[in-house]
């Protein structure tokens, strides 16, 4: 794009206010007016001294070390190496036989090179890319500083150095000579006439480009500035002579990563502070050591990622017909969600990725960023010759805005006002022998989250041996009536409290223990209900004194009780407004959440939308409801989306990212928290950990991404004797074999779950509800006791012990081991297996060890 062009665009951008980032005023610490600035910010630093080396990583200089680990660095490239003193393995920012990969070419072969890479947006909202070998090592645009345990390696990307195209390839007689010559002394005109010769015939000076080269090149460039010519006298020449000719954009980035050795790990930060960009090219990722410890075409190992319960890339895996995997922690954010099509993937609940090799393996924890973080993981055969996972985090977001101009439809785009202010900080922990495993990593990670408060304190026994039953159990829901052919929204009686007391009884009689009971659909207009800022039992399932009196009974039957309440979502009506309390999308208008189609799996936008909470307002909706709550004196609360959904609010000049909403749900959690209740929640995001007794939907599988190919338990692993869990209610699951449903709970150890009603099935037809098509408890609780019975028979022998090993047998064969030693071997098969020497039946387990 010339730049005429970008001057008429960025008039555009000034008249119709949609580039908020590259037009505002203002701008953030992260911006600069112009490249220039950033070039001149950048100044090279002093040569590194070397403190050891090591013939293992020749040409590399020792910087720190500690009992565990050394650091090297080369001070040429940037790249980095740790030595595990103990192992003796060698963990490399980037393949050292990189250069003679045979696929890597063009921007891949950098990309090997670097340890960032910034994605951008140029004006029209495009993306483009620099990293830091292609467009800072080979410029020499790099500088290292040592601090205590480590060095802080700063970058700059893109050159503002002047080229041949910083001059016209043609230029008028008249100009050429009035313009530039007139103006020069013999030496600079000697130099224009090397550089440009005459076409007298059509009465033009053309410029040599053979004859542009080193120092000529500098001499003509030194003329052309002392004539006084300048970018507008370029663009004029451009379009005077109809030149094919696009004048050269600096596009200069500035941005340093600190490593530092902390015990048996390397912590890699990338501080916000040293973002920097110009305002005319907003940076949307970062992807901090794509290659760390990558593994190469011979190599034997698999990857780590968070797909929901967990999952294992295996080293070339030859899956290249497949995409690479790509995931969001903490799953998409609602004001940017865009998709029409439902979606059914299992969420990354836990920010973490890993590398297993066969002589060590390293576990990635994201301490800082994790909010804004994705992880990505391919295997080799590509893009290049190597198995690698790394984490990319979102700076700045972008939106399109569709504009009718004159009858016709442009879409522009409409980016993040300010950057994410979270430093991006990654803990690399390193483990070898038998720890250099997933099972290793879970351990790993479980102890971190203990040191840091990760994790609720883990109490005593309580006694209790049975294994928690989870029910969820419907109130309410709105349903469509009509008087007199006019129609009208009423609430429907699903479950009362009197009724809840008969299904609560009915199990207790079919000897199902440990009830945990998550009530919805009980306040402020049914299941969908409106905002929590002002509590009203509904009275057609028994208003206030029915629940004060199933409260009364749940505590003598030693029923846990959670009462249901959904903050982060709200659905309009009395008390909440979405034109001021609903989240913005990027493109101004309410984040609304249209309900699923399930036939069609599509949205359906004929039905009434919900709409995401501004996390401004989270606070006082939880305050609210902490004040009305309190005199219900259940002792417990089921948050339905605190610890499940995290999102952003793009309102101008008021914008809340998506880190900074994670702190809002922390801080509403601690407030739930020191209200003396306990928490049961959906999903289960690391944030909300420390805070939660429970987990409902805790994620059960992974998303079966065609290039994953292993299905693991390190969700559990993590979690297990700290919080009980449980997945999906297994009456609206995809289960179609109760043994499989089984099978999983022992594998996984987590309690049964059923969501039920009272009345008929067909009281929710023609709902909205359609959905809850099979949830009459009459239909299920039989079999639902003889569920109980069998996985309870296993796991109260390890109520409260956690996972501490887990392997794959054979295709379809799982054992787990519990920490009092107890297992359990399931074959999920349709045929006879003999495993450890014992036969285990199809569909069937066996258990041993410990108390079993």
């Amino acid at each position: 794009m010339n730049k005429a062009a970008r001057y008429v665009l960025l008039a555009s951008c000034l008249l119709v206010g949609l580039l908020v980032s590259g037009c505002s005023d203002g701008g953030t610490v992260n911006q600069a007016e112009d490249s220039a600035q950033l070039a001149e910010a950048f100044t090279q630093g002093k040569a590194l001294s070397v403190s050891f080396t090591d013939a293992r990583v020749a040409g590399m200089k020792g910087i720190a070390e500690n009992d565990l680990l050394k650091l090297f660095v080369d001070d040429k490239t940037g790249a980095v190496a740790v030595i595990h003193k103990q192992s003796g393995e060698i963990w490399h920012s980037n393949p050292p036989e990189r250069e003679s990969d045979p696929l890597a070419a063009g921007v891949n072969k950098g990309v090997l090179s670097s340890q960032l890479k910034i994605d951008f947006y140029n004006l029209f909202g495009q993306l483009s890319a620099v990293n830091s070998f292609s467009d800072s090592v080979v410029y020499k645009q790099i500088k290292f500083e040592e601090i205590p345990s480590g060095i802080r390696v700063s970058y700059q990307f893109g050159t503002s150095k002047k080229t041949m195209d910083d001059m016209p390839m043609k230029m008028s007689k008249d100009r050429f000579e009035e313009k530039v010559l007139s103006k020069l002394d013999n030496t600079g005109k000697r130099a224009l006439k090397i550089a440009y010769t005459e076409n007298k015939e059509n009465s033009v000076y053309e410029r040599n480009d053979g004859a542009l080269k080193g120092l000529q090149l500098d001499r003509a460039l030194k003329a052309f500035e002392d004539a006084g010519y300048t970018e507008e006298d370029l663009v004029a020449d451009i379009a005077e002579n109809h030149l094919d000719q696009t004048k050269p954009e600096p596009r200069i980035f500035l941005a340093s990563i600190e490593y530092v050795l902390d015990g048996d790990s390397l912590v890699a930060k990338v501080p916000v502070s040293s973002i920097q960009y110009p305002e005319e090219y907003p940076v949307n990722t970062i992807s901090l050591l794509s290659f760390f410890g990558a593994g190469g075409p011979e190599s034997k190992g698999s990857i780590l990622v968070p797909d929901g319960a967990g999952a294992l890339i295996h080293f070339n895996n030859g899956k290249t017909n497949y995409p690479a995997y790509q995931q969001q922690i903490y799953g998409t954010d609602q004001t940017m969600d865009t998709i029409e099509n439902a979606v059914r993937t299992q969420e990354a609940r836990l920010p973490v990725f890993g590398m297993i090799r066969e002589g060590g393996a390293f576990l990635g924890i994201i301490e800082e960023g994790e909010s804004v973080a994705t992880i990505n993981a391919d295997i080799s055969g590509r893009l290049n010759s190597y198995n690698y996972v790394y984490p990319s985090f979102s700076v700045l977001n972008k939106g399109d805005l569709n504009l009718d101009a004159n009858g016709q439809q442009r879409s522009l785009p409409k980016f993040q006002e300010n950057p994410v202010m979270s430093d991006l900080t990654v803990r690399y922990a390193f483990l070898d022998g038998e720890d250099a495993s997933y099972q290793g990593m879970a351990a790993y990670y479980q102890q971190y989250l203990m040191q840091n408060n990760g994790l609720p304190h883990l109490e005593a026994a309580d006694g209790k041996d049975d294994i928690p039953f989870y029910l969820q159990l419907i109130g309410s829901i709105s349903k469509k009536k009509h008087i007199a052919g006019i129609p009208y929204q009423a609430l429907e009686p699903l479950t009362t409290f009197e009724q809840a007391q008969s299904i609560v009884t009915q199990m207790q009689q079919r000897n199902i223990h440990e009830i945990k009971l998550k009530y919805s659909g009980w306040f402020n207009k049914g299941l969908d209900h409106e905002v929590p800022d002002n509590l009203s039992v509904d009275r057609t399932i028994g208003g206030s004194k029915g629940l004060k009196d199933f409260v009364s009974f749940a505590e003598d039957q030693g029923i846990s009780f959670y009462p249901d309440v959904a903050i982060l979502t709200a659905h309009s009506g009395s008390g909440f407004n979405e034109t001021k309390e609903a989240s913005r999308t990027l493109r101004g208008v309410p984040a609304a959440l249209y309900p699923l189609d399930k036939a069609l799996n599509r949205r359906d936008r004929d039905r009434s939308p919900s709409y995401v909470v501004s996390p401004k307002r989270v606070g006082k909706f939880t305050d609210a409801m902490l004040k009305d709550f309190g005199g219900f004196k259940t002792g417990g609360i089921s948050l339905r989306d605190l610890a499940d959904q995290l999102n952003s609010d793009y309102r101008e000049n008021n914008q809340v990212d998506r880190a900074e909403s994670e702190g809002i749900s922390v801080q509403s959690l601690n407030k739930i928290r020191e209200a003396n209740l306990t928490m049961m929640a959906d999903g289960g995001n690391a944030y909300a950990l420390p805070y939660l007794s429970d987990i409902t939907n805790a994620p059960m599988s992974n998303s079966n991404f065609k290039i994953e190919d292993e299905e693991i338990p390190f969700y559990q692993m993590v979690v297990r004797g700290f919080i009980d869990y449980t997945g999906a209610p297994y009456n609206l699951s995809t289960y179609t074999d109760v043994k499989q449903y089984v099978l999983k709970c022992l594998e996984y150890g987590a309690g049964v779950y059923f969501e039920w009603i009272y009345e008929p099935n067909h009281k929710v037809k023609d709902t909205e509800y359609n959905d809850l098509y099979a949830v009459n408890y009459e239909l299920w609780i039989d079999q639902a006791a003889e569920i109980y019975q069998e996985v309870n028979g296993f796991l109260k022998n390890v109520r409260h012990e956690r996972i501490t090993g887990h392997e794959k047998l054979s295709e379809g064969v799982f054992k787990t081991v519990y920490e009092n030693g107890a297992y359990v071997i399931v074959n999920y098969n349709r045929s006879q297996v003999t495993a450890g020497g014992r036969t285990v039946e199809a569909e069937s387990y066996i258990t041993g060890g410990g108390q079993s």
